[in-house]
């Protein structure tokens, strides 16, 4: 969730300063029971039954990681911030998880690979989207998926990535994505939204 590349032009945001109160949106703390709920019902839905390995990028203060891990999967978070990862390591404590300094786009970790990749309105921060998402397909072991969470946020001068380029995108790279929009549901987000929100599921 933090801004992952340092060459990024389209966000310039402090996420060291900003991880003391990252939490405190709703969707990003899932502190509201509600909230909470909603997004452990998604996550159910869109990783795989079985617990695998899991690969969390931009993984922020952890708290989709927390979710993830509560299913029972093996989580590695891998964000830019060491201050939000020290904060995800907290949240996980006892934990199947590891948690890494690094870039989202090239994570550090070496020739490991996953069951899936969760990527949360980090893929849009990036400078190569394209480049991104075919670096994480080679992260996956065959069958494995991409879960990417993304949206075009604000009206006046609007940011992000419209679903319609991510699957343009992820069309020569898997073998079968499909589209759920989350604008609609307001048990995500803490509040009613009107912006394009959206997840994509992809299969390798």
């Amino acid at each position: 969730m933090a801004n992952q590349s340092d060459d990024t032009t389209s966000v310039s945001v402090d996420w060291n300063a900003a991880a003391a109160a990252f939490d405190e949106e709703p969707d990003h703390g899932l502190r509201d029971p509600q909230v909470r709920a909603a997004w452990a019902g998604r996550l159910r839905a869109w990783l795989p039954e079985r617990p695998g390995d899991l690969l969390d990028l931009g993984c922020g203060t952890g708290s989709l990681s927390l979710l993830a891990a509560e299913q029972g999967h093996r989580v590695t978070g891998v964000d830019l911030s060491p201050a939000m990862i020290a904060l995800a390591r907290a949240k996980l404590a006892g934990r199947d998880a590891v948690f890494l300094v690094g870039d989202a786009a090239t994570p550090p970790v070496g020739e490991q690979r996953f069951d899936t990749v969760l990527v949360r309105h980090v893929l849009w921060t990036l400078p190569d989207p394209g480049r991104a998402l075919r670096h994480w397909r080679d992260l996956l072991r065959p069958g494995g998926r991409l879960v990417l969470v993304e949206g075009v946020w604000g009206t006046v001068s609007p940011v992000g990535i419209p679903a319609d380029l991510l699957t343009d995108l992820l069309a020569p790279l898997t073998e079968h994505a499909r589209v759920e929009r989350l604008s609609d549901d307001a048990r995500l987000w803490g509040r009613a939204v009107e912006d394009e929100r959206y997840a994509v599921v992809a299969t390798v």
